[in-house]
């Protein structure tokens, strides 16, 4: 998968050949698209529209009027055989993408803006992990809603059962501060990694880059409750990579920085038996 954050300005677009799946969604401005060849109506452009492009797809004459905040999605032929194969259990050389424009789809739009937020902090030690649950989840969401199959329902599958939470679990509680990618954790449970996403977020109420990050603040919160490491020291112990990552992450989570949190627990009353 590979991401672009671009400002479309007005005038003619450059003419593509699309090599992957593309998606594009409006992240700001106001614009009406049109398509030259007149294959496609006028599309009223704003934050949260979305077009997709399928492989093999020319597009030509396209005019937008206004600048346009966008940022395009890219996946790789693999990613949506892997979801044909995986999560419908379809030949991927029986489904086909349609050229769609002007959706308004939220589950696009929510995917596009957490990329951009991405892009404009520094990297932090679960955004390879989100990315890849990312990169399943829009793969299987486009195959359900902008395919030749999108009548067919999301197969339903049983809870994830207790053992395989468990070995999942186990697996994250020993190696919680390393990078675990979601094709380990999946094929842990014997899933794919689209139905283990969504089954193990039903588990537990979190997404596995969520449960790992809430796993890393709360080792992080014993070592700051020590008092003995420095700040840095800990950052890297708890897998957040760096001092700039952890105080980062820690307070988006608890509200505090590192340094408030181990002064609040040097200054709270000790009970004594």
């Amino acid at each position: 998968m590979r991401i672009e954050h671009r400002l479309l300005n007005p005038g003619f677009l450059r003419p593509v050949t699309c090599t992957c799946t593309t998606v594009s969604v409006a992240l700001g401005g106001s614009a009406l698209a049109r398509w030259r060849d007149g294959t496609f109506r006028p599309v009223a452009v704003r934050p949260g529209i979305a077009t997709l492009q399928p492989i093999g797809l020319e597009e030509t004459e396209v005019e937008i009027t206004s600048p346009v905040e966008s940022l395009l999605i890219f996946l790789a032929p693999s990613v949506t055989d892997s979801s044909a194969l995986g999560d419908y259990d379809i030949d991927p050389a029986r489904v086909e993408l349609v050229r769609s424009a002007g959706m308004s789809d939220t589950l696009l739009y929510e995917v596009a803006a957490a990329f951009r937020d991405m892009g404009s902090r520094p990297p932090e030690s679960t955004d390879l992990l989100f990315a890849e649950g990312a990169s399943c989840m829009l793969a299987a969401h486009l195959i359900a809603r902008y395919s030749n199959i999108c009548s067919r329902p999301v197969p339903l599958l049983p809870g994830l059962p207790g053992h395989k939470l468990k070995k999942v679990i186990d697996l994250v509680e020993s190696r919680f501060a390393e990078a675990i990618s979601l094709s380990e954790l999946a094929a842990e449970a014997c899933l794919s990694p689209f139905h283990f996403s969504r089954l193990f977020q039903e588990a537990t109420g979190l997404s596995p880059h969520r449960y790992i990050t809430q796993r890393r603040i709360q080792d992080a919160k014993a070592r700051l409750a020590e008092g003995r490491l420095p700040l840095v020291e800990i950052a890297l112990e708890a897998g957040f990579g760096s001092q700039g990552n952890f105080n980062r992450t820690f307070r988006k989570h608890t509200g505090l920085t590192p340094c408030q949190f181990r002064a609040l627990r040097r200054n709270s009353p000790k009970t004594h038996s």
